[in-house]
């Protein structure tokens, strides 16, 4: 039976989103879209219907979280223009309250999106943004900031900048305290196995850094297997992964690459999502340079990828 809207306090509704938090970190899509869309009508309903004044600021609150995770969750299927409608909703409802925090995570959630879609300018610049609004923000968001700034940066081919933001990037989280974000958990916590992930994927775009990538993936690899599993983002569990499988067939080492991103290409039809299936897609294109042309073991590896490439987690909603 639907339990309506009214009939379920506010405390049960920022119990809802809490537990959405959690679960937007390692269940599949297709397992959260439901209760994402539930959430967003519960909440968004009272927040037009509630005529108590103190509940106006919880209610924008939980409409700011659960727009960012929808937003997420439709970036998983490849519905980029929706995701960015939901990140902006997202920005708005946490601006109608003043909360910088979460705006500054709004902006980073837009650096993702448009990072993973290809557009390295945009992203750079929503996290620059973004940067900004954290300027005074303790919490681990400035970090996820600086990183996405980082990553976009060194995409771009600006070595120099993307260092330096790499370096403001571990400064911040070596200072960082918890905030009421990172308290939250789940996607709204810059964890140090994302931020090594972030860092990898930096790193691996720059000159002369191929050891420093594979360390930062490798740890990022390592603390993500030692998480538990509410906390083991399968995400970028596979994109740093998918990060060090692309510096090893640079280095024209294909079965190290091969092992490496195995567990990625196991990965079950709902966790394929289009960060995933980015990630992997930029292995397959190193693997598509001329020296590797009569190599068998690089044939084949491609061959796995195109296949799995085949059916995306955006399948299941087509």
């Amino acid at each position: 039976m639907t339990i309506l809207a009214e009939n379920i306090t506010v405390e049960q509704l920022r119990d809802e989103v809490a537990a959405l938090a959690g679960r937007c970190l390692c269940d599949p899509v297709t397992e959260l879209f439901g209760p994402l869309l539930e959430a967003q009508e519960r909440v968004f309903s009272r927040l037009e219907n509630d005529p108590e004044p103190d509940h106006v600021r919880e209610l924008y609150l939980l409409a700011a979280l659960v727009s960012g995770m929808l937003a997420k969750a439709h970036h998983d299927l490849d519905r980029e223009h929706q995701a960015m409608s939901l990140a902006r909703m997202a920005y708005v409802c946490a601006d109608n309250i003043g909360h910088p925090g979460l705006r500054a995570w709004s902006r980073g959630l837009q650096s993702l999106l448009a990072y993973s879609g290809g557009r390295p300018q945009e992203a750079a610049a929503f996290a620059d943004c973004g940067s900004g609004i954290a300027a005074e923000q303790t919490g681990s968001v400035a970090s996820w900031l600086a990183c996405a700034q980082a990553r976009a940066l060194a995409r771009l081919g600006h070595a120099e900048a993307a260092r330096l933001a790499l370096v403001r990037a571990d400064d911040l989280r070596e200072h960082h305290t918890h905030d009421d974000l990172d308290a939250l958990g789940g996607i709204f916590l810059f964890a140090p196995a994302r931020h090594h992930h972030y860092a990898a994927d930096a790193y691996a775009c720059l000159p002369d850094q191929r050891e420093r990538a594979v360390h930062e993936a490798t740890r990022s690899i390592a603390l993500y297997a030692a998480s538990p599993p509410e906390q083991r983002s399968f995400g970028d569990e596979a994109g740093a992964r998918c990060v060090l499988a692309l510096v090893r067939v640079r280095d024209g080492d294909v079965a190290a690459a091969r092992d490496t991103l195995g567990p990625v290409l196991r990965l079950d039809l709902p966790r394929r999502t289009a960060e995933v299936m980015a990630g992997v897609a930029r292995v397959a294109d190193a693997l598509r340079d001329s020296r590797f042309a009569d190599v068998p073991e690089a044939r084949a590896l491609r061959e796995q990828i195109e296949w799995f490439a085949q059916r995306p987690a955006s399948a299941l909603s087509s």
